[in-house]
C-alpha cells in the first residue's frame, strides 16, 4: 500500500476542507434569497393560522398563502405611542434590526422589548375585521413565539398560534394542540375596570359567555400555562399594545 508523507496528508487535507466550505458558502449565499422568501411564507402562514384564514392541519400551498394573505395590511407601529409610522415601509421593515430597549421588570421574563412592531390588520370590504399582534415570552424551557388575533374591538380573542417554542412534546408542547387553540375564541383580554384579566387556569375553564377571561389549563404543564398568562398580561399592558389598542378606540377603530 501506498505510503504518504505527513506534507502529503496535511495539504490534502487543507485542500478537502477549502473545497467543502467554498461549496458550503456559495450553497448559502445562492439560496439565502429562498430562506427569505421561506421565512416570510412561514410568518405569514402563522398569521392566517392566528386569524384562522388557515385551518390547524391544512395544507396551503404558496400561491393559496399569499391569496388568503392578501386581505391583511401589515403596518408598523411605535411601541411606546400606539402610533402607526405612515413613514416606515411595512414590507421593507427589518424586524432584526429594529431598536431594542429594556423591558421594565416583569413576570413573563421578557428582557428587551423593540421600539417598533409590525402588526397586521385582517380587512373586509375596507373595514377592520381583525388585527393580528405578535407576542413572546418564557414558558418552562423556551421563550414561546407567537400572534393572537383580536376582534376589531381590540378585546375578544379570535384565534392564537406559537409558531416557536422549545416545550416539551405532549406537555408545555400543547400550546400546538389544535383542540386547546379552539378553547380561546370569545374569549376576552380585559375585564370590566380595564386591566389585564385573561388568565390560563388549572382544570377545564367554562364556556366563555360564562368566563370571558378564563382558558383550559395545559395538563401537566402548569408552568408553560402560566407563562402564556403572564406574556399576554404584559403584551396587553401599558409597555405593550395598550397604546396601540387605545389609539383604535379613539379613531373609532376598536
Amino acid at each position: 500500500m501506498k505510503q504518504y508523507s505527513t506534507t502529503y496528508i496535511f495539504l490534502f487535507s487543507a485542500a478537502l476542507c477549502l473545497a467543502c466550505s467554498t461549496g458550503i458558502s456559495a450553497a448559502y449565499v445562492g439560496l439565502r434569497d429562498r430562506q427569505d422568501e421561506n421565512r416570510l411564507l412561514d410568518k405569514q402562514k402563522s398569521v392566517l393560522l392566528a386569524c384562522q384564514k388557515i385551518a390547524p392541519g391544512e395544507k396551503v400551498g404558496r400561491d393559496e398563502v399569499l391569496k388568503r394573505f392578501s386581505t391583511i395590511e401589515p403596518h408598523v407601529i411605535d411601541l411606546a405611542s400606539g402610533k402607526v409610522l405612515d413613514d416606515v415601509d411595512p414590507e421593507a421593515f427589518d424586524e432584526t434590526a429594529v431598536e431594542m430597549v429594556a423591558a421594565p421588570k416583569n413576570n413573563a421574563q421578557v428582557l428587551e422589548i423593540p421600539t417598533q412592531v409590525k402588526v397586521y390588520n385582517v380587512m373586509e370590504n375596507g373595514q377592520l375585521q381583525m388585527m393580528v399582534l405578535p407576542n413572546y415570552g418564557m414558558g418552562l424551557w423556551s421563550t414561546l413565539y407567537g400572534f393572537i388575533a383580536l376582534d376589531a374591538d381590540g378585546n375578544t380573542v379570535r384565534g392564537l398560534t406559537y409558531y416557536q417554542h422549545g416545550e416539551t412534546p405532549g406537555l408545555g408542547g400543547e400550546v400546538d394542540n389544535p383542540n386547546w387553540k379552539n378553547r380561546w375564541p370569545g374569549r376576552e383580554i380585559y375585564g370590566d375596570n380595564g386591566s389585564v384579566a385573561i388568565e390560563v387556569i388549572k382544570g377545564s375553564a367554562p364556556p366563555a359567555a360564562e368566563a370571558p377571561h378564563q382558558v383550559d389549563g395545559l395538563s401537566g404543564a402548569t408552568l408553560t400555562a402560566r407563562g402564556v398568562t403572564n406574556m399576554l398580561k404584559f403584551w396587553f399592558g401599558e409597555n405593550g399594545y395598550g397604546p396601540y389598542l387605545a389609539q383604535l378606540a379613539n379613531n373609532g377603530s376598536a
